[in-house]
């Protein structure tokens, strides 16, 4: 059974773990977090992460962020970090943290959700589409990762 629930400090281990266990240059332009990185702290908190579990067991999280962080911004949620344990994949728990992430937005009185995806990372990519995401806008070759230019795809969905 999958479940989902706000974050808590002692899921620190779990979620820093999932986060070494779920990178890879597909889902991330920065390099793997080394062993031992915490997960939270640098602006992130319990409170903007929300946990998936399955049979008791944290295999996923949503990240939300400001963004830029200024008054004429406020009105848009930024989906930081999504993140599946490799092991739970096809359950249907990516779609299901999407779409909390999209009420935890709506109910904090947000606009827009957007979110930042890179063009080989076609499962997330899908997902969010699937989640009433669209594509905005594509910095093309905007990193460059193991010696290929990847586009950096701009996705949002309005809740105006």
């Amino acid at each position: 059974m999958i479940s989902l629930r706000p974050a808590r400090e002692d899921d620190e281990a779990a979620l820093a773990k999932l986060d070494e266990r779920t990178w890879t240059p597909d889902a991330s332009p920065a390099p793997p977090p080394p062993a031992g990185t915490p997960f939270f702290g640098d602006g992130t908190r319990p409170g903007d992460v929300i946990v998936a579990e399955h049979d008791g067991v944290v295999c996923g999280y949503v990240r939300l962020g400001e963004g830029f962080g200024i008054p004429a911004h406020r009105h848009v949620v930024v989906v930081d970090g999504l993140a599946v344990d490799p092991d739970r994949r096809r359950l249907g728990i990516a779609r299901q943290l999407v779409e909390a992430a999209v009420a935890e937005a709506r109910r904090r009185g947000a606009r827009k959700v957007t979110l930042r995806v890179l063009g080989p990372n076609a499962g997330a990519r899908r997902v969010y589409e699937r989640c009433g995401f669209a594509v905005e806008g594509v910095l093309r070759g905007e990193f460059r990762i193991d010696g290929t230019d990847v586009d950096d795809i701009l996705m949002a969905r309005s809740l105006a």
